[in-house]
């Protein structure tokens, strides 16, 4: 049984970018959906789709590299565990690698970035960091 979904999307992108995938498939959520599109938005990926599967509706990823073949996606981080959830108010929203990278964050306005959620002056769960 699978008990943190969010840990097991970002350990398979980061899986399939250290193989050097172009895509990939994640079983879907609404979660997964928004945290794809933020990272779309922030240009960490090329596109994303939600599309239906064999048993469940799947993500379709594809990543995004550099012209050398590197990935733009340096690391993900997993913040707020089912064992251990961090929340932050408005006035604490954390800054990512010096403002680089990005903080993903569940609020009651929906998921944002870090910078998004300060602007809204809205806090919430600390999702994952990306840079």
């Amino acid at each position: 049984m699978l008990t943190d979904p969010i840990a097991d999307y970002l350990t398979r992108i980061r899986n399939a970018m250290s193989a050097g995938h172009d895509e990939l498939e994640i079983p879907a959520s609404r979660l997964k959906v928004e945290v794809s599109r933020i990272l779309k938005e922030q240009g960490y990926i090329e596109d994303y789709s939600s599309e239906p599967g064999r048993v469940s509706e799947q993500i379709r990823v594809r990543l995004k590299y550099t012209k050398a073949h590197e990935p733009v996606i340096t690391n993900l981080e997993r913040i707020s565990r089912p064992g251990r959830r961090r929340y932050v108010d408005h006035d604490h929203v954390p800054r990512v690698n010096g403002g680089t990278g990005t903080a993903i964050i569940s609020t009651s306005r929906g998921v944002m970035t870090g910078h998004e959620a300060k602007a809204a002056g809205v806090g919430g769960e600390v999702v994952a960091y990306v840079w």
